[in-house]
């Protein structure tokens, strides 16, 4: 493979001559660092299993492939989806070659394309009866924090699907700013061009690293401005959202990293008609990049929390399969330089977001909204709107400045045509001698600066530092099994508990024996979704089971969310909805005679008559209203809250309370 310049032009130019005839090759471009397009071209190869990526060749030597991972890859996982048969795409790179961007240009076509039969598959009002029932019956439910539930904005497309590609990445490589990847990848039958803002996750040297972003602020008529930034800064709705899908990424990183993962942040991702917030995540791990792309299927801004449930989740509401929406485009490169038992190749994959599909003459741009406890069905349709408009405004497909209009309007009145009005107003000319320029940044703005760094005084010191241990570990030689009870905050958990010496299992709850739950020398019950009263429910059985098992035996337990209440109900305590889910909440809590601010996902809770400090042979932690947020009593100890959150300020030294509570010997 080349990377000459002229190498590359020639290639260029060679796609663009060729895309109205057949024998054009499968193809790619990507532009990832602003100055230059890489031009990839190979052959398809179609799998079924991550592990199948031919990262290697018949002699066993690497090779370069960028694969489309469609969401129904979840299987793997054993997670739910409306499965469509989407194929794991593999382009195997035969050729390579960079271009300069301005050179680019000059070689893509840029003639407008137009749309025909524009509209949302799934109207207005429909969508916002959807947004409704999530907030009732799922997050009021206890079954999650948040849930992304997509629909599609579709067209006919009458230009052959090469040129179109070609033309929409020209007009997002000219006018898109703030992209983490802008690309297109053309292969028989499928087009895919988008401007993704948004790394999933790349392995680069060993360093592993996530860049949640969540939380939209859409750009008024004129352009953002420090003032109507800022508002959007203090909403209590954008922080929180954008704080739990951290939560959920560092649930993925702790799995794939030895060290667990630590937070930088916030930061401002800055587009064109879009800014987000987002933080970054590293770590480090010695996993094969393929390993660590199923153990981070998908990201939690593009399904919701936590993330087998949201699977669950979205399928219920959902009527269509997603195809490749909030899949991945990963790139495999060989690295250069390999030590023994290294993985053979590093891993960039930012997620299929801002998108656009090109399929049998049908374009399809998925769009979706971040459901939460706050969240205003009318605002959610608004955002859909906004964000469909922002693609098509961006690929030329509808006039810029009415785009911008659209992304930046408020909630559409029921059964609106907010989109639909722009591309009534004609496709955009796209001007090649006035490319768009790039305003100020916002975030070099000194306020905005100082309020982005506020955020962080609510967060864990535990995941903003590095995590050395500055003494003996307090519990070194021991051991703990946990059980996982479908919420992957386990691995979290896992991580703080190793920091603080444990050796630690995790096992499912499907999967853990009575003889593994009997032999345990700590065991930790842990949290999941779902009602703990609900005993048509086997997960909450068995649940039920290991919290029973442990507690007749008076071995040591300790009990988190779903599990502590699953310990109140055995302990006589009655269990009952929350007013209002506190999912993604933090409070400062007393916790047997000492004030800790913890983080909250539940939506039930176990509560006793005010006053109350016994249960049985149980010492009560509550608050004026009854509701309990800890237990502990001989040999077992409880909270309701996730100690190992980001927003668990006191999250460590709580954890290492009640971890010494659960194991001091039952007296005989």
């Amino acid at each position: 493979m080349t990377e000459a310049g002229p190498r590359a032009a020639d290639l260029l130019a060679t796609l663009h001559d060729e895309t109205t005839s057949s024998g054009i090759p499968p193809f790619a471009l990507i532009a990832r660092d602003g100055a230059t397009v890489e031009v990839l071209v190979g052959e398809v190869a179609d799998v079924d299993l991550l592990g199948d990526i031919p990262l290697l060749d018949a002699a066993g030597a690497p090779r370069e492939v960028l694969a489309l991972v469609p969401f129904r890859q979840v299987r793997e996982r054993g997670f739910e989806c409306h499965d469509d048969g989407a194929p794991l795409r593999c382009l195997v790179v035969t050729d390579r070659a960079s271009v300069p961007r301005d050179d680019a240009l000059a070689l893509l076509p840029a003639e407008p394309i137009a749309l025909d039969d524009p509209g949302f598959d799934i109207a207005d009002e429909d969508y916002a009866d959807i947004v409704r029932r999530v907030i009732a019956d799922e997050i009021g439910r206890g079954e999650g924090a948040n849930f992304v539930i997509r629909r599609d904005f579709t067209a006919g497309v009458s230009t052959d699907a090469a040129t179109a590609a070609l033309t929409w990445f020209r007009a997002l490589l000219e006018h898109e700013r703030g992209a983490y990847w802008t690309f297109a990848v053309v292969t028989p039958g499928h087009v895919a061009v988008g401007a993704s803002p948004e790394a999933h996750v790349s392995a680069r040297d060993g360093v592993v690293t996530m860049n949640p972003i969540s939380g939209t602020f859409r750009h008024p008529a004129g352009g953002a401005t420090v003032e109507t930034l800022t508002e959007f800064l203090r909403s209590t709705k954008e922080t929180e959202e954008l704080f739990m899908v951290v939560d959920e990424e560092l649930k993925m990183m702790s799995a794939v990293c030895s060290d667990g993962g630590r937070i930088t942040g916030p930061h401002l991702k800055e587009m064109s008609r879009l800014t987000h917030t987002e933080y970054v995540l590293r770590g480090r791990s010695r996993l094969d990049p393929r390993d660590i792309l199923r153990e981070t299927m998908f990201a939690p801004t593009v399904t919701g929390s936590p993330m087998q449930n949201a699977c669950t989740v979205i399928t219920r509401h959902e009527t269509s399969p997603r195809g490749y929406y909030s899949g991945v485009a990963a790139l495999f490169t060989p690295r250069e330089t390999l030590l023994a038992d290294e993985p053979t190749h590093d891993l960039d994959a930012p997620i299929l977001i801002r998108t656009a599909y090109l399929q049998d003459g049908r374009l399809r741009v998925p769009v979706g909204a971040t459901l939460v406890r706050h969240s205003d069905p009318y605002g959610e349709v608004g955002e859909t709107h906004g964000k469909a408009a922002g693609v098509l405004g961006a690929i030329g497909a509808v006039p810029r400045d009415i785009a911008a209009e659209r992304a930046a309007g408020d909630a559409p009145e029921a059964g609106g045509a907010a989109v639909l009005d722009a591309v009534a107003g004609g496709v955009a000319e796209i001007d090649e001698d006035a490319p768009a320029a790039a305003p100020r940044r916002l975030a070099d703005d000194p306020q905005i600066a100082r309020l982005l760094a506020s955020r962080n005084a609510r967060l864990a010191e535990f995941w903003l530092n590095p995590q050395g241990t500055t003494g003996p570990a307090p519990f070194a030689g021991r051991s703990a099994l946990v059980v996982d009870a479908e919420d992957r905050f386990t691995t979290m958990l896992a991580h703080q508990l190793r920091h603080l010496g444990l050796d630690v299992e995790i096992v499912p709850w499907n999967e853990v024996t009575d003889a593994q739950v009997d032999a345990a020398e700590l065991l930790v019950s842990g949290p999941g979704p779902g009602d703990p009263r609900d005993a048509s429910s086997p997960r909450i059985r068995r649940m039920r089971d290991v919290v029973r098992r442990r507690r007749a035996a008076g071995a040591p337990l300790l009990a988190v969310c779903l599990s502590h209440q699953i310990l109140a109900d055995s302990l006589g305590i009655g269990l009952a909805p929350l007013d209002a889910p506190h999912q993604g909440l933090q409070k400062t809590v007393d916790v047997f005679g000492t004030p800790a601010s913890i983080g909250f996902y539940n939506t039930f809770t176990a509560r006793v008559p005010a006053g109350t400090t016994r249960a049985g042979d149980a010492e009560v932690a509550a608050d004026a209203t009854g509701d309990v947020y800890a237990l502990r009593g001989p040999g077992f100890a409880s909270v309701q809250g996730h100690l190992e959150s980001i927003l668990s300020r006191d999250g460590m030294t709580t954890l290492q309370r009640l971890v010494e509570q659960a194991l001091t010997p039952v007296p005989a």
